[in-house]
């Protein structure tokens, strides 16, 4: 897959990911598991690819 994801919109989306993921280790209960939905952002920041922006035809990312 292509790169479409720009510089501030990855360390948005990384932030945004470790915020919600850490919910894992604050919640209690069943609710605690709602955190694991920072794996997403997390991980397109990461590798920089959102599928989502793919199918809108999004692209953040400056090409050089």
């Amino acid at each position: 897959m292509k790169k479409n994801v720009g510089k501030t919109d990855k360390w948005i989306r990384i932030v945004l990911g470790v915020a919600v993921l850490s919910l894992v280790f604050i919640l209690q209960g069943g609710l605690r598991w709602i955190g694991l939905l920072g794996l997403i952002p997390l991980l397109t920041g990461i590798f920089g690819v959102c599928p989502l922006y793919s199918l809108l035809k999004i692209n953040t990312k400056k090409e050089n």
